[in-house]
This record gives structure tokens, sequence and C-alpha cells, in this order.
């Protein structure tokens, strides 16, 4: 959720730098392509971790890039938590 909050700050941003001489775009571009970075990183961990198909990390990457993406697959994340998917797979001993 952090991402697309700070996706939307930046479009204010963006509207505000045209109509003012307001101009907290280059802070804001920085601070989401961090949290964007991010993002990214946590999925691919998520994805080696939980074991998900191919298919669902693609999906999970794709949303990243759409506007307001990151939203929707908090929803789906959470919808799939609550239900009991993708639990971790048991530690091997040794």
């Amino acid at each position: 959720m952090p991402e697309g909050l700070s996706f939307l700050v930046l479009l204010v941003c963006s509207v505000l730098k045209r109509t003012t001489d307001f101009n907290a775009v280059p802070v804001m571009g920085m601070v989401h392509g961090i949290l964007f970075t991010l993002y990214v990183v946590f999925a691919l961990m998520a994805w080696n971790r939980q074991r998900w198909a191919l298919g669902r990390a693609a999906w999970i990457l794709l949303l990243s890039v759409l506007p307001f993406g990151g939203f929707y697959a908090e929803r789906l994340l959470g919808r799939m938590e609550r239900e009991g998917f993708d639990a971790p797979a048991a530690p091997v001993s040794a």
C-alpha cells in the first residue's frame, strides 16, 4: 500500500507543479521509485518463500506497474491469507 499511496501523492505533486510554483516531483519521484523497488523485491521474496506458481508471481508483478494495481494486489493477497491459501511449507529437518 505505501507504493500505491506514493503514486497518488506523486500525481498530486505533478498537477501542483504545472498549476503552481510548488515542485515536489523530484523528491516524491525518488520516494516512489524506492517504494516501487521494494514492492518488486518483496514480491520476488514472497514468490520464493511461498512457492507461488509463476503465473501468480507474474500477476503480482504486473499489478505493480498498473496504476492502483498495488491496492488490488494487497486485497488479493489479504483474501488469500484469510482463506488459508499459500501457507509456507514446513521446514525440512535434517
